[in-house]
């Protein structure tokens, strides 16, 4: 997929699956992002979000099944520029199918690029494929560039509350 905002950045790369190679980079760009380093969260997430998804037929051959779970990358060559990760899910307490963001991250140096809004796009048309119509995510109340960003994405306040509890 070629960027849609090449005019603003001259930059091309394209958008696929992540693989255990751009691990260590998404890792910097999360650390960037964050100021946390967290190498085996994403090295789990890697084997969680892009094994090959399949399951046995009632004669124990394996047949291909929806794929609604996804780790992409922005590349340019090895370089990765971006990341995000969603999937989807349903039912949770009377919850229709939707898609959920779960992390999205994008190279500081490059972060006005369009490449967030690619990586979003993407994500969110494998979501229509997969039948739903509506995506969600979570974050943090004092998170303003996160927010800013999902915002300009056309995403508001959804009809769910966050609770929580220390423990």
């Amino acid at each position: 997929m070629a960027n849609s905002h090449a005019r603003q950045t001259e930059r091309k790369y394209t958008v696929r699956l992540a693989k255990a190679a751009d691990i260590p980079q998404v890792i910097a760009i999360d650390a960037e992002n964050t100021g946390m380093t967290k190498p085996e969260y994403w090295e789990d997430l890697l084997d969680i979000y892009n094994n090959r998804v399949s399951d046995a037929d009632d004669d124990g051959q394996q047949k291909s099944v929806k794929r609604y779970r996804f780790f992409l990358v922005a590349s340019d060559g090895d370089s990765v520029l971006g990341f995000i990760i969603g999937e989807v899910r349903a039912w949770e307490f009377g919850s229709p199918p939707c898609g959920w963001v779960f992390a999205i991250g994008v190279r500081d140096q490059i972060r006005q690029d369009g490449v967030g809004a690619t990586l979003f796009e993407a994500l969110t048309e494998r979501f229509r494929k997969a039948g739903v119509n509506k995506v969600r995510t979570m974050l943090g109340r004092d998170a303003t560039v996160i927010m800013s960003f999902f915002r300009s994405q056309g995403m508001m306040a959804g009809p769910f509350i966050q609770l929580e509890k220390d423990l």
